[in-house]
C-alpha cells in the first residue's frame, strides 16, 4: 500500500457549506446520532456480560449484542450519573467492543426505533429509504429493469458494503443488489453504520464499511403491531410483528410480510419504470437468558419473490423485439449467537450463520438460474484489565456461487482467519482502538487488514480519527452484470483482489440542544474491477465484456457537514456532502470523475412531533450534477431536488399516516430517453439511472399496536 496522502487533499468549498439543524429530541435519535434520548428503553444500557447474573435489570437483548466485555469504566459511570436524566446509552455491537456509542473510538452512526417507525410509514416494504437519508450514504439504483439498488458509503462502490443482521451475514457476504429491496424494517430496533474499511472486524466483504440491522428485543409481555399500506402506483404492503415471553428464561418474536407492486410505465414509453413484484417473508427469533449470565440468540428467515420488469406487453426495444426481464428469488437463512461469562473478566462468544439463495433469471429469451451460498463460523474471547479491553477470535467464512446455466462462472471461496482488537483508555479524554485481521483466502492468499481509531474528548468537543486497510475478493457481479446477466461476460481471468486504505477525521461539538459535526474522509483503492467492452468476432461491433483490474488508483476525498437543533416539539436537520471521486483515464490523459458520484449533495428535514399524538414532516434533498458514462444523450446529468411531505396521527392504538414523495414529479426521462438506441456491450438496453424514474407517488396506511 502506498503511503496515505489524505492530509493534503481534504477540503470543502466554503461557498457550498450549508447550515441547518437537527434535533436532540425526547423521542428520536436521528441518523448519525450517537445517543439515545431519555424516552428510549433502558434495555440499551451498557452491562458487563460477565456479571449479568448479578444484575436484576440485565436485559435479554445482550444475548445478541454484546461480544466484547461491555463494561463501563468508572469515568463512564460518572458521565452517566451526570446525564442520566437526559440520555440513555446504547451498547454498539458492530464494533465488537461492547462499549457505549458515545465512548467508541470508532465512529458509529445510529438510527433508532423512532426514526425507523417514521421511515417505515414512508416505505414499509424495504430499508432503502431508511439508510438513504443518512449523511454520506447513497442508495444507487443498479438495474433500471428490476429496480435493484446497492448502498454506497462515502463514495465507495456498493459491493464494498457489508450488510449484517444482528452481527451475522444473513444476506450473504456479498448481498445482491436486489436483496436491499427485500428487507422490511418492521422488526428493527436500530441500525448501526460504520463508514470506512471494517475488514479488520469482518473480513473482505466490509472493505467500504458495515451496516448492521439490529432486531427489536422482546419485552416481558405480549406485544406487537400490524401495518397496512397502499400507494397511488397500485402497491400494497402488509407487515406484522409479535413478541412474547415463552418461559421465564425464553422470549420470542415473529415477523411476517406480504408485498405487492403492479408494473407501472410512468412516462408511457413502453418501458416499465416501477417493476412489478410479489413477495412473502417470515422471520422468527428466539432470545434465551441463563441464570448465570449465559445468553443465546437464534433466528431463521424465509423469503420468496417474483419480480418483473423490462418492456410492457406489446412494446419493443430498438431491435424491434420485446425485452422482458424477470427474477424469481428464494432465500433461506439461519443464525445463532451465544455468549457465556468465564471467570470474573472474560466472555466467550460464538456465532454461526448460513444462507442459501436461489435465483431464476430471464433476459428476453436467455434464462440464467443460479444459487448463492454463504456460511460463517466464529468464536472469540473477550476480557478486560484496568483500562484495557481486548478481544481475540478465529473465524471461517465460505462463499459459493453455482450457475446452473453456465458453470464456467462458478466459484467457491473459503476464508479461515484470526482477528484481534485492543481498546485502551489513556485518561478521561483520550482512548484508542486497534484491530487487525489475517485471512487466508483460498483464491487470493494471505490478507492483512489493520485499523486504528482514536477518540479525544476535551470538554464539549469530540474528535475521532481513524485509518484502516482492507481488501475485497472480486466476483462476476459488478453492477452492470447484475443488471444484464452473465451471457455476454467472458470468464474471469488474471483478476487480482481489490485493496483500499481509508481514513477519516470527525469533529463534533455539542452545546445544549445544538450539535454540529464536520467529517473529512478519504480513500485510495487499487485494482478496482471494471467491465471492458470488446468485439467477440473481431469486428467494430462491441458485443461482449470482460472483467479487468483498472489501471492506476481510484481516489475519493470528501467532507460531511451536519448540524442539529431541537426547539420544543420542532426538530430541524440539515446536512451537506462534498465528494471528489476520481479514477485514472483509460487513454492515459490524467484523471476523470467517477460516474454516478455527485460532487455536491445536501438535505434538509423539518419535523414537528408530539410523541404518541402526531408528527408532521417535510424533507428536501438536493443532488448535484454527475458524470455519466456510456450515455449517448448527455455526458453530465442535471441537478435535481427531491421533496417530500408526511403526516401521522395517533388515536389510541392506531396511527394513521400519509406520505407524499417526489412532490416536483422529477423523472429522468424528462431529460432524455431511458432506452438506448442500440444494445450495450454488456447486454443492457437502458442508460444508467442517475435520477428518479417513478415520478410523484403517495402512500397511506395505518399501524395498529396491540398488547399490554
Amino acid at each position: 500500500m502506498p503511503t496515505p496522502s489524505f492530509c493534503t487533499t481534504f477540503f470543502v468549498p466554503l461557498s457550498a457549506i450549508s447550515i441547518g439543524f437537527i434535533p436532540l429530541s425526547e423521542a428520536e435519535t436521528t441518523p448519525s446520532s450517537e445517543i439515545l434520548p431519555s424516552s428510549a428503553t433502558t434495555a440499551y444500557q451498557a452491562v458487563n456480560p460477565t456479571k449479568q447474573h448479578a444484575k436484576n435489570n440485565a436485559g435479554i437483548e445482550q444475548a445478541h449484542t454484546d461480544e466484547g466485555t461491555g463494561r463501563i469504566h468508572e469515568e463512564e459511570r460518572e458521565h452517566e450519573e451526570n446525564h442520566e436524566e437526559e440520555i440513555e446509552n446504547i451498547v454498539v455491537q458492530a464494533t465488537r467492543s461492547g462499549r457505549i456509542a458515545n465512548d467508541q473510538p470508532i465512529r458509529v452512526e445510529l438510527i433508532d426505533r423512532e426514526e425507523i417507525e417514521e421511515k417505515a410509514a414512508m416505505r414499509p416494504g424495504n430499508i432503502s429509504m431508511l439508510v438513504a437519508e443518512t449523511g454520506g450514504v447513497r442508495v444507487q439504483t443498479t438495474s433500471p429493469a428490476l429496480g435493484s439498488a446497492n448502498i454506497r458509503l462515502q463514495g465507495l462502490y456498493g459491493r464494498y458494503t457489508q450488510l449484517l443482521a444482528d452481527g451475522l451475514p444473513l444476506y450473504g457476504n456479498q448481498a445482491s443488489s436486489i436483496g436491499l429491496l427485500q428487507i422490511p424494517p418492521t422488526d428493527l430496533g436500530r441500525v448501526e453504520i460504520i463508514k470506512g474499511s471494517a475488514s479488520s472486524l469482518y473480513g473482505g466483504s466490509a472493505l467500504g464499511g458495515v451496516i448492521n440491522l439490529v432486531s427489536r428485543t422482546p419485552g416481558d409481555t405480549l406485544n406487537g403491531e400490524a401495518l397496512v399500506n397502499v400507494t397511488t402506483r397500485n402497491g400494497q404492503d402488509l407487515t406484522s410483528y409479535i413478541e412474547s415471553p415463552l418461559t421465564d428464561d425464553l422470549k420470542g418474536s415473529l415477523t411476517v410480510g406480504a408485498h405487492h407492486q403492479d408494473t407501472q410505465d410512468v412516462d408511457d414509453d413502453g418501458w416499465i419504470d416501477l417493476p412489478g413484484y410479489e413477495r412473502y417473508s417470515a422471520r422468527p427469533r428466539l432470545f434465551w437468558q441463563g441464570q448465570n449470565g449465559e445468553s443465546l440468540y437464534a433466528t431463521a428467515g424465509f423469503m420468496t419473490e417474483q419480480r418483473e420488469g423490462g418492456t410492457m406487453p406489446g412494446a419493443v426495444v430498438a431491435d424491434g423485439n420485446p425485452y422482458e426481464q424477470t427474477q424469481d428469488s428464494q432465500r433461506f437463512d439461519g443464525g445463532v449467537v451465544f455468549n457465556m461469562p468465564m471467570l470474573e473478566t472474560l466472555t466467550l462468544n460464538a456465532r454461526a450463520s448460513a444462507m442459501v439463495q436461489e435465483h431464476d433469471h430471464t433476459y428476453a429469451d436467455i434464462a440464467e438460474d443460479d444459487r448463492h451460498e454463504s456460511y460463517l463460523l466464529e468464536s472469540s474471547l473477550a476480557g478486560y484489565k484496568g483500562d484495557t479491553d481486548w478481544l481475540v477470535g478465529i473465524a471461517y467464512q465460505a462463499e459459493q456461487f453455482t450457475s446452473f446455466s453456465d458453470e464456467q462462472f462458478d466459484y467457491s471461496y473459503e476464508v479461515p482467519g484470526i482477528f484481534t482488537q485492543l481498546d485502551y483508555q489513556w485518561n478521561e479524554q483520550l482512548s484508542t482502538s486497534v484491530s487487525a485481521r489475517i485471512d487466508d483466502h483460498s483464491e487470493y492468499g494471505t490478507q492483512f487488514s489493520p485499523r486504528v481509531s482514536m477518540l479525544y474528548r476535551p470538554g464539549d468537543l469530540t474528535i475521532r480519527g481513524s485509518y484502516g486497510q482492507g481488501y475485497y475478493a472480486p466476483t462476476p457481479f459488478v453492477e452492470e452484470i447484475e443488471a444484464a446477466g452473465l451471457s455476454r461476460l467472458e470468464p474471469l481471468q488474471d483478476i487480482e483482489e481489490e485493496q483500499a486504505e481509508t481514513a477519516s477525521l470527525d469533529i463534533t461539538y455539542r452545546f445544549e440542544s445544538i450539535e454540529a459535526s464536520v467529517t473529512a474522509f478519504g480513500s485510495n483503492v487499487e485494482n478496482v474491477t471494471e467491465l471492458q467492452a470488446f468485439s467477440s468476432n473481431n469486428t467494430n461491433e462491441l458485443d461482449s465484456v470482460r472483467l479487468v483490474n483498472a489501471e492506476g488508483e481510484t481516489q475519493i476525498r470528501g467532507s460531511e457537514v451536519l448540524i442539529r437543533y431541537y426547539w420544543r416539539d420542532v426538530k430541524l436537520t440539515a446536512s451537506y456532502l462534498y465528494l471528489d471521486a476520481t479514477e485514472a483515464s483509460t487513454d492515459g490523459s490524467g484523471r476523470k470523475e467517477i460516474a454516478l458520484t455527485p460532487r455536491h449533495s445536501a438535505g434538509f428535514v423539518a419535523m414537528w412531533e408530539q410523541h404518541g399524538n402526531f408528527r408532521v414532516g417535510f424533507e428536501a434533498y438536493y443532488t448535484g450534477p454527475q458524470t455519466l458514462d456510456d450515455n449517448p444523450y448527455m455526458d453530465e446529468s442535471n441537478p435535481y431536488w427531491h421533496l417530500g411531505l408526511m403526516g401521522e396521527i395517533t388515536v389510541g392504538r392506531a396511527s394513521w399516516f400519509i406520505n407524499l414523495e417526489n412532490l416536483l414529479d422529477v423523472r429522468q426521462t424528462d431529460e432524455h430517453p431511458l432506452l438506448l438506441p442500440s444494445q450495450a456491450a454488456s447486454g443492457q438496453w437502458t442508460t444508467d439511472i442517475w435520477s428518479r424514474n417513478d415520478g410523484f407517488i403517495a402512500n397511506a396506511g395505518v399501524r395498529i399496536k396491540f398488547g399490554e
